[in-house]
C-alpha cells in the first residue's frame, strides 16, 4: 500500500503562507527538479518526507511589471511565460531558449531555478550581473535579500521555512544601456545541464568602462563574481589592450575552481569559462554601439 502524502493547494498567497508558519512543508512550483530530486524506482510515487504545499497557480506570484525603474518578476512565472512577456529582456529571453525541452518551459519557473540554488542553475549567470534582489514573504511581512546572499551552497538558500520567495527584482533595467552577453555550455543546445554557464555586462560612455560584471556558472560551489575584479575595469578605455584582459583572465583563473564530474572536467572547465570571459571582454559588439 503506497504511504499516504498530506498535500495543500490554497486559493490565495496568504492561506499559503498561514500554513507554512503552522508546518514545515516542501514547496512545490513546477516540481521539474524537486520530482527528480526525490523519485524512487519506476512506478513508485516520488518520497518527498513532509508535507507538499503547491505554489504554481497563486496569481500573486506570477506577476511582472515595472516600479519606477525596476523590473518586478513573479516567482512562479513560468519560463514559456517570461519568453512570450514583452517586458522581460533580450538577454534573460535568450538564457531561457537555451533551457530544456518546451515542456519543461511550460512547468519549470524562474524562483525555483534560483531556490533549487544548483551551481550549474542556467539562469543564475544572468541574474547575478543583474544584481537581481529577492523578494521574501512570510506572515510576518516581506524582507528583500541580494542573490548572492541568498544562495549559500549547491541547494542552500537563505530561506525560513515559512517563508515563499514572491519576486525577483532586476534593479534599474529601465535606464540600461548596457551589453548583456550569455553563453551556455552543455551536450545540446537546449536540454542538458551546463558544463559552464556565463554572463557578461558593460556599460561604455564616452568609450570608458562605466560599468562591468561578470558571473560564472558551473565552475564553483555558488555562481563565481568578484567585485573587485570588475573595479579593476572601471574607467579603461575601450578597446581593451591585451594585457589588460590578459591580467582579468589571470585574476579570475585564480579563483575560478571547478570540479571533475559525470558532465565534465575541472580542465575544461576552466579552459571553457575563461575563453568566454576572453572573449566577451575583446568582443567588437559593444564596441561600436
Amino acid at each position: 500500500m503506497a504511504e499516504k502524502i498530506t498535500a495543500y493547494r490554497f486559493d490565495r498567497l496568504d492561506q499559503t503562507l498561514s500554513q507554512l508558519n503552522q508546518e514545515d512543508c516542501a514547496i512545490i512550483a513546477g516540481g521539474t527538479d524537486v520530482m527528480v530530486l526525490h523519485k524512487s524506482r519506476r512506478g513508485i510515487p516520488p518520497k518527498i518526507p513532509k508535507p507538499i504545499v503547491f505554489i504554481d497557480h497563486l496569481s500573486e506570484l506570477k506577476q511582472v511589471y515595472h516600479l519606477y525603474k525596476d523590473l518586478h518578476i513573479g516567482a512562479c512565472c513560468t519560463y514559456s511565460e517570461l519568453l512570450d512577456h514583452p517586458l522581460i529582456p533580450a538577454a534573460l529571453k535568450n538564457a531561457i531558449k537555451s533551457i530544456a525541452a518546451p515542456a519543461i518551459r511550460n512547468r519549470g519557473t524562474l524562483g525555483g531555478n534560483i531556490c533549487n540554488a544548483s551551481p550549474a542553475g542556467d539562469t543564475l549567470p544572468l541574474l547575478y550581473v543583474y544584481n537581481a534582489k529577492l523578494k521574501l514573504r512570510s506572515v510576518n511581512g516581506d524582507r528583500i535579500v541580494a542573490i548572492n546572499d541568498f544562495i549559500k551552497g549547491p541547494r542552500r538558500v537563505q530561506r525560513d521555512p515559512n517563508e515563499i520567495v514572491t519576486e525577483i527584482i532586476l534593479p534599474s533595467v529601465l535606464e540600461e544601456d548596457a551589453h548583456v552577453f550569455f553563453e551556455k555550455v552543455g551536450n545540446r543546445n537546449a536540454d542538458a545541464i551546463a558544463k559552464v554557464g556565463f554572463a557578461g555586462y558593460i556599460r561604455i560612455n564616452d568609450d570608458r568602462i562605466e560599468d562591468v560584471r561578470f558571473a560564472f556558472g558551473a565552475v564553483g560551489p555558488t555562481m563565481v563574481r568578484s567585485l573587485n575584479i570588475e573595479k579593476k575595469l572601471v574607467g579603461k578605455t575601450i578597446p581593451l589592450a591585451d594585457s589588460e584582459i590578459a591580467q582579468v583572465v589571470a585574476d579570475f583563473d585564480k579563483i575560478i575552481r571547478p570540479i571533475d564530474d559525470q558532465r565534465s572536467t575541472a580542465v575544461y572547465r576552466k579552459t571553457v569559462a575563461l575563453n568566454l570571459l576572453r572573449y566577451f571582454l575583446s568582443s567588437k559588439q559593444y564596441q561600436t554601439n
